[in-house]
């Protein structure tokens, strides 16, 4: 096999065969880049105006990001997204990892209801479930 430097050395997936070492490089400078000239109280107002729409954290990133510019909300306002969130008090009562691991739970208890023989989607639902149950 191929041997990493013993600084990337990682350890495989929880549940899968990857031992992936890709991810997206973070700028090293963490002051908000000279081009973007959205103010801290801007980009709160924003956050909130998202989250009040039924948006999730992640997804209110995204759509500053995409539609605002915005590279990292962090380096901006000096606050991740939520706990400006819960500054605010419009935080959601489920932490959102939970919350899509519940869904997808749900969704595959509802496929099992239909095919009963599926062993492998039956599988999964014990490794989703066990995620669960460690957050």
């Amino acid at each position: 096999g191929r041997s990493l430097p013993t600084s990337r050395r990682e350890m495989g997936r929880m549940y899968g065969k990857g031992k992936g070492i890709a991810s997206s490089a973070m700028p090293y400078k963490r002051a908000p880049p000279s081009w973007l000239k959205m103010k801290p109280e801007d980009c709160t107002e924003h956050i909130c105006k998202l989250a009040k729409k039924g948006l999730t954290p992640s997804q209110i990133g995204v759509t500053l990001r995409d539609s605002f510019g915005v590279p990292q909300v962090k380096h901006v306002s000096g606050n991740h997204i939520l706990r400006i969130l819960k500054v605010n008090g419009v935080a959601p009562s489920l932490p959102e990892d939970l919350y899509y691991l519940i869904k997808k739970a749900v969704s595959i208890r509802k496929h099992l209801d239909k095919n009963r023989k599926d062993k492998d989607s039956k599988f999964r639902l014990i490794l989703v479930e066990s995620r669960i149950h460690r957050l």
